[in-house]
């Protein structure tokens, strides 16, 4: 699986690489304009087509693919934007090789499929005129684009304005770009589709990518081994809430459990104790009292996994139990309560942190502790890198496109999201899942991916009417799939494939 991330930069050096290394520029045009044909073709039958060219490079693309599309026996024009004779190196000479019809953009001649080979990734201001009407009116079901819908930039993910291009689908070239994974783009993009166009590999080896689409090959499950024991998968250990708020945290410790930790116990203040003792079965209670209570209790250095914050409760009390767990040698996971607890002090909660630790916000708890880093951010990726750096840790950041950071600038998108996964309790789970692989020795990335991977695709397997108490239940189903993919990805996907053509 090529699951590197380019950004546009990056592809223009991958470009640069192959031109230096004996592909022609015009050679990777005329690929290019292959793959989104013969794309076009195996999908569809012969109908009339419009392909839509820019003034670009972009634009160049289009010309190959209307020239083949023609010699194929389809009903074929072109519309452009801007005068043809201002074409300029590759975009003049594929144009140049078009001898079919030609008319202005938005000529008002109906097409059945409509190619938007307008702009590329690398647009830097909005559409205009005819392309921004077209783009306002089309129907996606009937757009194929080239690269990236047009009006979406391809490093942030967004419109370069109120309005970009849809397309049902979109055929980009050697990687895919922040704008095929991240929201809204892969919402504009439609089903995206990578297509090898001679760029060799080898200059990934030059571009040194460090963002990632998350996927098995991404992380490695922690298997049980034929001579292993218990105690050699791990201690998990998650916070309880008090009495009346106990449930988020059996939530998490049912998905340590289910994720293959060893052993998994519930830290339970007193008052807590009955109730969850009265609820668990092969997840042990252990109480404690306060903020010293638990840090005796971690100092058990077979104890190697914490989770905190599924309703422990906000305030005083949860900050001194977190600054608890992060003063033992266990690794942490902190979620919900244990972060929101220290949104008018955020500077407090980053002079505990270390690794091996995994923050797991949602978007409104990251603006809590890193407020305005998501808004001066280029994209959600950046903002969760930034995040990293500053707390020196891991940094989940939830959504349909959940980004895990490191401290070190490393990035994964996990675009394995079902809208199923919006319920309560989700995000309890997937604390615990993380726990859970971190107490079987994953480094603190590693966990988060996988977890967020697992928890997405026990999502998809399940299906409508999930609850978050289903997400531990489907785990032996995902992990026996998982089993039999052999290093591949699954085929199923909810929006996007997972293989690159």
């Amino acid at each position: 699986m090529a699951n590197e991330i380019l950004t546009v930069a990056q592809m223009y050096e991958a470009d640069r690489y192959a031109v230096a290394h004996g592909v022609s520029s015009l050679t990777l045009m005329e690929n290019a304009g292959r793959a989104v044909a013969d794309r076009i073709c195996k999908r569809c039958t012969p109908r009339p087509v419009a392909v839509l060219c820019g003034p670009g490079n972009n634009g160049g693309d289009g010309y190959v693919v209307a020239r083949l599309l023609m010699h194929r026996g389809w009903n074929v024009w072109v519309e452009t934007l801007g005068d043809m004779a201002s074409l300029k190196g590759d975009a003049a000479e594929m144009a140049k090789q078009w001898t079919g019809e030609v008319v202005g953009l938005a000529s008002g001649r109906e097409a059945e499929l409509y190619v938007d080979a307008l702009f590329g990734a690398g647009l830097s201001r909005p559409l205009e005129g005819a392309a921004r009407e077209f783009a306002r009116t089309c129907d996606p079901k009937r757009v194929v684009a080239i690269d990236v819908p047009s009006g979406l930039h391809g490093d942030t993910a967004k419109p370069l304005d109120d309005i970009a291009m849809r397309a049902g689908l979109t055929i980009t070239f050697f990687r895919k770009k922040p704008a095929h994974v991240l929201v809204p783009g892969r919402a504009l993009c439609g089903e995206v589709v990578v297509a090898d166009i001679g760029i060799p590999d080898v200059a990934l080896e030059t571009i040194k990518p460090n963002l990632f689409e998350n996927g098995l090959d991404r992380w490695d499950y922690p298997w049980p081994k034929a001579d292993g024991h218990k105690y050699a998968r791990g201690h998990c250990v998650v916070v309880s809430g008090p009495a009346h708020a106990t449930g988020a945290a059996r939530l998490a410790a049912r998905g340590a459990l289910r994720i293959g930790a060893g052993l998994v116990s519930v830290a339970s203040p007193p008052d807590a104790v009955p109730i969850n003792a009265a609820s668990l079965t092969a997840i042990m209670v252990k109480p404690f009292s306060g903020a010293a209570g638990l840090h005796d209790l971690l100092s058990d250095n077979r104890l190697n996994a914490a989770v905190i914050g599924p309703g422990c409760g906000v305030g005083r009390q949860t900050q001194e139990l977190v600054a608890a767990v992060l003063a033992t040698k266990a690794a942490v996971v902190l979620d919900a309560d244990a972060l929101t607890s220290f949104k008018d002090d955020p500077a407090a909660l980053l002079r505990l942190l270390r690794e091996p630790c995994v923050l797991t916000p949602h978007e409104g708890e990251f603006e809590r502790l890193f407020k305005g880093v998501l808004a001066k951010s280029k994209n959600k990726v950046e903002a969760a890198r930034a995040a990293a750096a500053m707390a020196k840790c891991t940094v989940l950041l939830k959504g349909p496109d959940t980004v895990i950071a490191s401290a070190d600038g490393l990035a994964t998108v996990n675009t394995l999201a079902p809208p199923t996964l919006a319920t309560a309790g989700s995000g309890d789970v997937l604390a615990g899942f993380i726990g859970g692989l971190m107490a079987q020795g994953l480094d603190s990335h590693r966990a988060a991916a996988a977890a967020a991977w697992l928890h997405g695709e026990a999502a998809f397997r399940f299906g409508p009417g999930l609850i978050a108490e289903d997400l531990p239940e489907m785990m032996p189903v995902v992990l026996r799939g998982l089993q039999g993919l052999e290093g591949r990805f699954s085929e199923r996907h909810h929006d996007t494939p997972r293989r690159a053509e």
